[in-house]
């Protein structure tokens, strides 16, 4: 099993800056290839890295803003075979897949088509899915977001557990939900506070790591403030904090085999 970062970076600013890729990761397992917010960037550097899109099994959309999903659509053409037949697995927030309250949505009727299986992720549900190579479970997590149906989640993949806490503000529940990781993916965009809701930050992470216990925490959608202040540095502080091996992922970093 290998997870590929083709993103560490979050926040409108480095979006548009690009001073750290946005294409979300990709986990490569015997049972499943998996790409998990492939926002802007997602098909390009993929490829940059020998990552073909036409072998995903699935994609994963954890909210329907532009950073997480821009790249969906393609990457669903190509999982597809090309949108020539219907294959492959898209796993998106309700708002993604049903649009919201206003009929707004992030991707199109015509791209929802392409997959076999579309699955609009419900909190507390966990679900079975079954690949060419052999099947996955995933375990949707809370989130407190801008988008109210966004998630995040746990895979259980090949004997191995990995968790992402997606786009979210702290909120108590999320520490227990994480509980059982081996891999904890953390979305972490500041350092401190900055008194805007919706992300968490260095002390939120503390939080949850302490309780969840992963054996190893993985940071990433690192905004301008955490790149300024040394993302290494910020995870030196968590793992001081929490006993818990923490790395602040790099773009087109590969954890491997053991994900060490």
């Amino acid at each position: 099993m290998e997870i590929i970062f083709l993103g560490t970076g979050g926040g409108r600013v480095n979006l548009v800056k690009q001073i750290r890729w946005t294409g979300g990761f990709r986990i490569n397992s015997k049972s499943a290839n998996i790409h998990v917010d492939p926002g802007p960037g997602a098909l390009v550097h993929g490829i940059e890295l020998k990552q073909d899109p036409t072998k995903l099994d699935a994609i994963i959309v954890t909210h329907y803003h532009i950073d997480h999903c821009s790249d969906a659509p393609a990457l669903m053409e190509a999982m597809s075979g090309y949108a020539l037949k219907r294959k492959g697995i898209f796993i998106g927030s309700k708002y993604t897949v049903e649009g919201d309250d206003k009929n707004d949505r992030s991707i199109s009727k015509y791209h929802l088509s392409t997959p076999e299986t579309v699955y609009s992720a419900k909190i507390g549900e966990r679900k079975k899915f079954t690949t060419k190579k052999g099947e996955f479970e995933i375990e949707i997590c809370p989130t407190k977001h801008d988008d109210p149906t966004g998630f995040g989640f746990k895979i259980y993949l090949d004997g191995s557990v990995i968790g992402c806490t997606s786009d979210t503000e702290f909120i108590p529940e999320i520490c227990e939900a994480y509980e059982g990781c081996d891999y904890l993916i953390i979305n972490c965009l500041k350092p401190t506070s900055d008194g805007i809701p919706d992300h968490l930050k260095t002390e939120d992470v503390i939080r949850i790591v302490k309780i969840a216990k992963p054996k190893l925490a993985i940071l990433t959608h690192m905004g301008m403030t955490f790149i300024r202040a040394g993302p290494e540095s910020e995870a030196k502080k968590i793992e001081e904090a929490t006993g818990v091996r923490c790395i602040a992922a790099r773009d087109g970093q590969v954890f491997g085999k053991g994900l060490a």
